[in-house]
């Protein structure tokens, strides 16, 4: 929340930063403002519409705006924060060092809300692990078009400290995440919980564009297809469990309940997949595959999945080199 203009006795993590205005980003740094915090948006190619219209929140939990929006083209321009919040996909990390550079303090915290495994020790290398936070989200949200958010389900945010050189921290931004209407809860073992959330990204990320670009409920209505779902799901609860970190079956078949409940929905890597953008391969299928092979077990079905989409994304982009 805002230092200056804080209610008594409320949290606060001081001035914060969203670095990757996308979906997830403009959603939670817009409940975030609403609130009453000091967020600056930095965005790119949504910069003039952001700038002119604000930001337009379509949610399941009450519709609102934001405007103005303290929102900037650099993070020269915001300069020094409190918080960064890093919301893009994790195949923009390559610009980590330009981009977040500016924005860090002697006491900035860097709280990561990317997809897959890998992220947190990126930005420790980059940064020092004692500023590192890890976020998973679990939300359906979509980008409608330049500064306009569909939120249609859930909105849970799980923050683990990277080091537990934080948990005064953690606590205090579970505080604030809730004054924002933002539901939060607190993981002891951050890698245990990247692990769950993988049981879902790894099965519907991929087979969303192993199938040509396909919807959720797509893939749970074919038997033969929701069977995969299961076998996938499986392996890499192996490979958790593997790592120490137990994911009991009650968990993978509520995954799959609250799936059929989001209906129609289009995961992120789908629509990254269709639209021609890169897909965070790496992240959310290549590291966990290498993890397994490193563990020497067997997991066939990912093997074969993290083929298939890797030859789904070649494939597009060779066609997409071809009408240039």
């Amino acid at each position: 929340m805002n230092k200056n203009d804080n209610k008594e006795g409320a949290a606060q993590v001081g001035k914060i930063a969203i670095v990757g205005s996308g979906a997830v980003g403009s959603y939670y740094g817009a409940r975030l403002a609403q609130a009453g915090g000091d967020v600056s948006f930095l965005l790119r190619s949504d910069y003039p519409a952001v700038k002119e219209r604000g930001l337009e929140i379509r949610s399941v939990s009450g519709d609102f705006s934001l405007n103005p929006v303290q929102c900037f083209s650099n993070s020269e321009d915001i300069g020094e924060v409190d918080l960064v919040i890093i919301a893009w996909k994790t195949t923009s990390n390559c610009a980590a060092k330009a981009v977040i550079s500016p924005l860090v303090g002697k006491e900035t915290r860097l709280l990561t809300l990317q997809n897959g495994l890998g992220n947190c020790e990126y930005l420790a290398d980059l940064f020092g692990a004692h500023r590192v936070l890890g976020g998973l989200c679990f939300v359906c949200i979509n980008r409608l078009r330049a500064g306009v958010i569909s939120h249609t389900a859930s909105g849970l945010i799980r923050i683990g400290d990277y080091t537990q050189e934080n948990s005064a921290y953690v606590r205090e931004l579970k505080v604030v995440a809730q004054q924002a209407e933002i539901p939060c809860e607190i993981v002891t073992n951050l890698e245990a919980a990247q692990w769950r959330k993988l049981i879902w990204n790894i099965p519907f990320n991929g087979l969303a564009i192993a199938e040509g670009g396909v919807d959720t409920l797509t893939l749970l209505e074919e038997k033969s297809r929701e069977h995969e779902v299961r076998e996938l799901m499986q392996e890499v609860a192996k490979v958790s469990e593997a790592l120490g970190h137990q994911i009991p079956a009650s968990f993978l078949e509520e995954q799959i309940r609250v799936t059929y409940t989001m209906g129609a929905y289009r995961p992120s890597s789908m629509i990254d997949y269709i639209e021609g953008r890169a897909v965070e391969y790496d992240a959310i299928w290549a590291r966990p595959l290498e993890i397994a092979k490193n563990l020497g077990l067997s997991v066939p079905e990912m093997t074969e999945l993290a083929q298939r989409v890797k030859q789904c994304i070649e494939q597009r982009n060779k066609a997409q080199c071809g009408k240039k």
